[in-house]
């Protein structure tokens, strides 16, 4: 952009209204794809708003007829043109993602977290999967990335241990970064494993994962918002579900007699059914998905 375009923005747009419609309609005009966090166009410009000006992100209507200082209209046309310029997701800009009210350190070494799971810990009554919350002494995380599912099981579970295992080291680094903002690093180990292969020999109350699901093909299609993120947190292989064949046949060993497994597998439910008829699987809906997180009891396995 041209200084004396850049000049012309800055002077003209005032309020925290005018750049609101501003991103709307660059965000619009370049074709960026949203999904981390937000799913159009108008929440994406107020996420980055209101994450530079340190404003509470659930809550842009108070503050619309605001009038900007100028370093904070050069900050928020900054982030607008980074968004464009890179297709980044805003997280990454940000370096915050937010599950259920709860802040996250995120960059590139880790997907951006949105996992399905969140809602149900932070929101659902699992007493009928899990029993009395505070009787769950073990819980285990497979795949954990930034850590956050952990974190929110630390919370959901107030007595419980929480082994947070990840194959990638960098995404170790930064749920350790999360866990001590937290100061939960007494409660939460994490541990460096590709799926079960290094965790130690013990029963575990609940195990939770979120592990790469997105088809070979889904990948190679990826617009380069999704891009930017780990590809190995994606690659579920050619049916999206090469991962969690493994975790359901490993993950009898590592349930307690009364323990539960709860997995995200987005879109693959029919071809999980086909595969394991055995398996009398409990889909646990949340407010804006159907049929992509699944519970099983240790017994289950057992039938």
């Amino acid at each position: 952009m041209t200084t004396p375009a850049r000049e012309q923005i800055l002077d003209g747009l005032v309020t925290l209204r005018d750049w609101w419609r501003y991103g709307v309609s660059q965000f619009t005009r370049a074709g960026l794809v949203f999904g981390h966090g937000t799913d159009n166009a108008a929440d994406e410009a107020a996420f980055l708003m209101l994450s530079s000006l340190h404003l509470p992100i659930d809550s842009l209507d108070p503050w619309l007829d605001c009038r900007l200082v100028p370093a904070e209209r050069a900050n928020i046309l900054d982030l607008f043109e980074r968004r464009i310029a890179t297709r980044k997701p805003a997280s990454y800009l940000t370096n915050t993602a937010w599950i259920q009210g709860h802040r996250f350190y995120v960059d590139e070494r880790v997907i951006v977290p949105r996992s399905f799971i969140g809602e149900l810990l932070c929101q659902s009554d699992l007493t009928a999967i899990t029993g009395d919350p505070e009787r769950v002494g073990r819980v285990l995380e497979l795949c954990t990335g930034s850590g956050c599912l952990a974190i929110l099981a630390a919370e959901a579970f107030p007595y419980a241990t929480i082994d947070a295992s990840d194959l990638s080291a960098d995404a170790l680094e930064v749920a350790r970064r999360n866990v001590d903002d937290y100061r939960l690093s007494d409660r939460i180990r994490l541990i460096a494993s590709d799926l079960f292969e290094s965790i130690p020999p013990e029963k575990y109350d609940l195990i939770i994962a979120n592990p790469p699901y997105v088809t070979s093909d889904a990948v190679a299609g990826f617009p380069p918002e999704y891009q930017a993120e780990p590809v190995m947190a994606h690659a579920g292989g050619a049916d999206g579900l090469d991962l969690v064949h493994r975790i359901l046949q490993a993950a009898p060993r590592y349930l307690s007699a009364d323990g539960a497994l709860i997995v995200e597998i987005g879109q693959a439910r029919d071809a999980l059914e086909e595969a394991h008829p055995d398996l009398p699987f409990l889909w646990l809906d949340t407010e804006t998905t159907e049929g992509e997180v699944f519970a099983l009891q240790a017994a289950d396995f057992a039938l």
